[in-house]
């Protein structure tokens, strides 16, 4: 007899999305973002569905504290553009870092997440914090190393 491949559909709601805290200090940009976007994604659990969002909550402390390898801190930039003419900032990532480190892991976080609006409900489950304070310790986030 013919065994039948059969794939199973978790609902939304019978999803249990835990909370997870992250400590960024000596943490490599781009691998730390790789991991949190899979726990945001919900690929480290067996029910993953690329359609549904069942990851869960990250919470990332001191984002001040990120590193990069190699010549990475004076080549990288973060370019945007305001619509007018000539309306190109560019901002180096040692500037980004000092001004707006949040942002720094946010973004790269975001480009590995899908480019859709899954992908844009999903970047809601990251939390991100320049020190080791965070407003989250009602959800009781488990520490998670990596």
């Amino acid at each position: 007899m013919k065994q039948e491949k059969i794939t199973r559909f978790v609902k939304s709601e019978d999803v249990e999305k835990k909370w997870y805290v992250v400590d960024a200090k000596d943490q490599v940009l781009g691998r730390l973002a790789a991991k949190v976007a899979t726990i945001i994604r919900g690929k480290h659990k067996p029910e993953f569905t690329p359609n549904m969002d069942n990851g869960d909550f990250v919470v990332v402390i001191n984002a001040d504290k990120v590193k990069v390898t190699g010549k990475r801190a004076e080549m990288k930039t973060y370019i945007r553009h305001s619509g007018y003419p000539g309306g190109q900032k560019v901002t180096s990532f040692q500037d980004m870092l000092k001004k707006n480190p949040e942002f720094v892991i946010r973004h790269a976080v975001k480009g590995m997440l899908p480019k859709n609006r899954l992908g844009r409900k999903m970047i809601n489950h990251l939390k991100v914090y320049a020190g080791e304070e965070h407003p989250h310790a009602a959800q009781k986030p488990e520490p998670l190393k990596f």
